[in-house]
């Protein structure tokens, strides 16, 4: 698993197109938040949830072998059990890394993605992880470079 500063910088910063597996349509849920974020700073999200035609403005597709052109990052919020299969179809289509959310660590998934050469993550949010190591925490009202206790005037 890569867990280091390093590597993590160098994951968020390769992988551009995230296919969000387990993407919800309803706003106050995490995995609508962080594809959000993801969206605002620049990143190609695509839904995968048979649920939901459209999630954030882009067409949902049921399942990771649906979707069309290359994938660099599949981002899983489902729960670990679900994971093996999902692990499958990321090195399937060709992903650069399999992540594992917050709350989400199966280590057949992780060990099946880093013996096809897939950066592998787990237990962590692409969200937190992007704001903590690129600046973005200032959305949540800290880092924003205001090093004092003054006033602003």
């Amino acid at each position: 698993m890569q867990d280091d500063i390093a590597s993590l910088r160098r994951i968020l910063r390769s992988c551009k197109t995230i296919a969000v597996v387990g993407l919800s349509a309803e706003w106050h849920r995490p995995s609508h938040f962080a594809a959000k974020y993801l969206q605002h700073h620049g990143y190609r999200i695509i839904p995968v949830n048979p649920r939901y035609k459209e999630i954030l403005g882009v067409p949902c597709v049921a399942r990771l072998e649906d979707i069309d052109g290359p994938v660099d990052m599949v981002d899983v919020f489902r729960k670990p059990d679900d994971v093996p299969p999902i692990a499958a179809s990321a090195v399937a289509i060709g992903a650069k890394c399999l992540w594992q959310q917050l709350g989400v660590m199966n280590a057949e998934a992780d060990a099946m993605a880093r013996a096809a050469g897939l950066d592998s993550v787990m237990d962590r949010c692409v969200k937190i992880e992007h704001a903590r190591l690129f600046g973005g925490l200032h959305w949540a009202g800290v880092n924003t470079g205001v090093i004092s206790a003054r006033r602003a005037t």
